[in-house]
């Protein structure tokens, strides 16, 4: 899993359609490098408003309600930035597949810096109101359009740089950016919030949010110093020779919608995924806390531990992906965290940190293991052409259905078992466990591709009807 740098290029790259290209290994690492740390900043930025909508954000904009109900409605204003994804995911897939991956992940930074720092500004329902909320929901839209366009375009860029053999450990490192992020964010906000509490929720929960500028600038600088995806620039050329010769060009969306096999596999192949991993990085800071007795800073310490720990699982099961295939690792996280739910309610409802930091590393183990093989399983399911758009709206459709609305549901069916009754809680992980695995054996293999020297293709099999 190492990276040698080197100025030569190295063994070609196959296209889709065979044909060759060079491999520069030097700028694969740089690529890995600023998709990391660019997708470790946008998922700060969103994982951190999720972490105070489950903990403060119910006392800040929904004041008039009960504790539970706040929270309740804190967590559905998660729902609105999950909702705007997958039109985050259409908008900037199309400019992406059409004008490219590294000038729309610019884009996608700079909004999702602006909203967060803006979050951070914002006036609670105890100074304007009702427009607090209102406010609040809207930034949280702009974030999760920015947000939506981002996994598809960093997943993208590091599919597209790696040979194959090697594609389902470079995109593995996207989603190790997303724990370092979440990470981040859960250090932050912890350390702040072991201000005073009456400085806490005036002032001290907005410094966090307003970081996000500073690391926005950083995450800017990396992604300018990359090269675009050698795919996508020999795609490019292929279409300008078809307009040439007088062919329309489809629109990217129109292309997947036509055939919409592959999108619905991708969509299934995420529900069960997102629904487990917001039932831990979401739900598991709402028991602790109503359950468990753990303060705000134990609960996020805790969080912050597991998260540490899923940058170095993700890559490792990205790596292991490459190497045995991409289900049975994907098996054994959903079918693992399925198993886990209850005693990971026990160990955080034990009012122990010791035993919270214990059931989020153990839970990480399995997040990681069907999250990591994701993106190079989805991004294997479309063409160069349409790739950004249709793993990136797949995706982003799976994580509004299952990750954006799951949270409320959880605390909705928390409330209706009296508050400490899980018993419905685990019910819907056992049905969305059941689902997930079902969607994984069903969904047919990605695009295969050609084996170069002694490399083994990423995923061997038939190639996938049109229809999916």
């Amino acid at each position: 899993m190492s990276f040698t740098p080197s100025h030569q290029h190295d063994l070609p790259r196959p296209q889709d359609d065979g044909s060759q290209i060079p491999f520069d290994r030097r700028e694969y690492r740089r690529v890995l490098i600023s998709s990391y740390i660019g997708t470790a900043v946008e998922y700060y930025d969103f994982l951190l408003y999720a972490a105070a909508a489950s903990l403060i954000f119910g006392e800040l904009f929904f004041s008039g309600l009960s504790p539970l109900a706040g929270t309740v409605a804190a967590l559905g204003t998660l729902a609105a930035g999950y909702l705007s994804r997958p039109i985050g995911g259409v908008v900037f897939g199309h400019i992406g597949d059409r004008i490219g991956r590294k000038k729309t992940l610019t884009m996608t930074m700079i909004l999702m810096g602006v909203a967060t720092s803006l979050i951070g500004l914002l006036p609670t329902s105890a100074q304007i109101g009702g427009f607090a909320p209102v406010l609040l929901i809207l930034l949280r839209i702009v974030q999760g359009i920015g947000v939506g366009g981002e996994w598809g375009g960093a997943t993208t860029m590091c599919y597209e740089h790696a040979r194959p053999g090697r594609r389902a450990f470079a995109a593995s490192v996207v989603n190790a950016g997303m724990p370092a992020g979440t990470a981040l964010a859960a250090v932050l906000l912890g350390l702040f919030s072991l201000l005073p509490d009456e400085q806490f929720l005036s002032w001290g929960w907005r410094i966090p949010f307003l970081l996000s500028s500073v690391l926005v600038f950083v995450g800017l600088w990396m992604r300018l110093r990359i090269s675009e995806s050698p795919l996508f620039v020999e795609a490019q050329k292929k279409e300008a020779e078809s307009e040439a010769r007088g062919e329309d060009r489809t629109a990217p969306i129109l292309q997947v919608l036509r055939r919409p096999g592959m999108l619905i596999a991708a969509l299934c192949t995420g529900l069960a995924p997102f629904a487990l991993n917001a039932f831990v990085n979401t739900f598991g800071l709402v028991w602790a806390s109503e359950n468990g007795g753990l303060s705000s800073t134990q609960t996020l310490t805790a969080q912050a531990c597991g998260a540490f720990v899923n940058i170095f699982t993700a890559l490792t099961a990205g790596y292991l992906a490459d190497r045995i295939g991409h289900k049975p690792i994907m098996m054994f996280g959903i079918i693992g965290a399925a198993l886990f739910a209850y005693p990971f309610l026990l160990l955080l409802g034990s009012g122990s940190l010791g035993a919270a930091i214990v059931g989020n590393v153990v839970a990480v183990v399995f997040i990681a293991s069907f999250f990591a093989p994701l993106p190079s399983f989805i991004s294997g399911l479309f063409p160069t052409s349409t790739r950004y758009t249709g793993a990136g709206l797949g995706y982003q459709l799976a994580s509004t259905l299952a990750g954006g609305f799951s949270p409320m549901i959880f605390s909705a069916l928390l409330a209706a078992g009296g508050g400490t009754d899980p018993r419905y809680v685990l019910m819907f992980i056992a049905v969305a466990a059941v689902l997930g695995v079902t969607a994984v054996v069903r969904v047919r293999k990605p695009l295969p591709e050609q084996e170069t020297g002694a490399e083994r293709t990423l995923v061997t099999g038939p190639v996938p009807s049109s229809t999916g």
